[in-house]
């Protein structure tokens, strides 16, 4: 699938789950899939979410056809279209076998992946996508269509990577704003796990300089930093009191300390800003780096801060 101008929209294919025809209340979870294998996993992924939060699923698959532009004949269109109407419902029948309880419907859209995402993302509770789809290369760790949603979408995003059924704790990286801990406590209490909070102290000499990191003098101590956390995290220790956090003080970068945790985790929580006025306006360089070497889903929340 490329990017590119969006198409005039036309009526959805939709397939309702057992619970009936009832109008979808509720916010959606919405997974763009593209029958590639990235694309099951994330749809399987998404099943469990929208179990978890009790709201509806949205499955959407893009597929780019035109008619206009191609040197085929207008049949195609209709095979185009039969192709992916039968890679939806496969999707939808992995879904209902993943979580059989949750409602389901299903959108088969011509037009280009990054459009039709970003449009199907509007009012959503979460867009979930794979790592990588059709377009992507072997070398490709992350595929423009996932970077794209990370980046623009208009609601949370969760990139679906590494192990296809992760378990362990939630990780959370913390900064001194603490702006992620709600969204990373809700999702450990969601899934009954633990809580990790990984707090990169760096040394007072940058690491590329070369010099160990063991040998530099660090801005803080460690009990002071603990202190911190300690700090941060009291008041929502308080508001879910069955989340267990761990501190994890690391004095690598961020997104090294993070990439780690992730190995052992079944989601890493990350902001959608950065600190860089250039490169960090719509996602810092942790989170890129997140996105393209984490071992399990990595979740980018947006969310309106108290």
């Amino acid at each position: 699938m490329r990017n590119g101008p969006a198409r005039a929209p036309v009526p959805r294919s939709t397939i309702k789950g057992t619970e009936g025809t009832a109008i979808m209340s509720k916010a959606p979870v919405v997974v763009g899939t593209d029958g590639t294998a990235c694309g099951t996993t994330a749809v399987e992924w998404a099943a469990g979410e929208a179990r978890r939060r009790g709201a509806p699923l949205r499955i959407v698959l893009a597929y780019d056809w035109d008619v206009h532009e191609s040197s085929f004949g207008s049949e195609y269109a209709d095979v185009a279209r039969n192709l992916a109407e039968t890679t939806v419902a496969a999707a939808h029948e992995r879904a209902r076998q993943v979580e059989p309880g949750i409602t389901i419907e299903t959108d088969v859209l011509p037009g280009y992946a990054v459009p039709t995402l970003l449009e199907a993302a509007e009012g959503a509770a979460l867009l979930v996508v794979g790592s990588r789809g059709h377009g992507g290369f072997a070398g490709m760790l992350l595929g423009s269509v996932g970077r794209r949603m990370a980046l623009q979408a208009p609601c949370p995003v969760v990139v679906v990577r590494g192990r296809a059924a992760p378990a362990g704790p939630v990780v959370v990286g913390l900064d001194d704003s603490g702006e992620m801990l709600e969204a990373a406590f809700e999702a450990a209490a969601a899934r009954e796990t633990s809580l990790t909070v990984v707090r990169a102290v760096l040394p007072a000499v940058p690491l590329w300089l070369g010099v160990p990191a063991a040998a530099l003098p660090l801005p803080l101590d460690d009990d002071a930093e603990r202190k911190q956390v300690a700090e941060q995290l009291a008041p929502w220790l308080d508001r879910y009191p069955r989340v267990h956090a761990d501190t994890v003080l690391s004095h690598d970068s961020a997104a090294a300390a993070l990439v780690t945790a992730s190995a052992k985790a079944q989601l890493v929580v990350i902001g959608s800003h950065g600190h860089s006025t250039v490169g960090g306006a719509l996602m810092g360089s942790t989170g890129l780096q997140l996105l393209h070497h984490a071992h399990c889903p990595v979740l980018i929340e947006r969310r309106a801060q108290s």
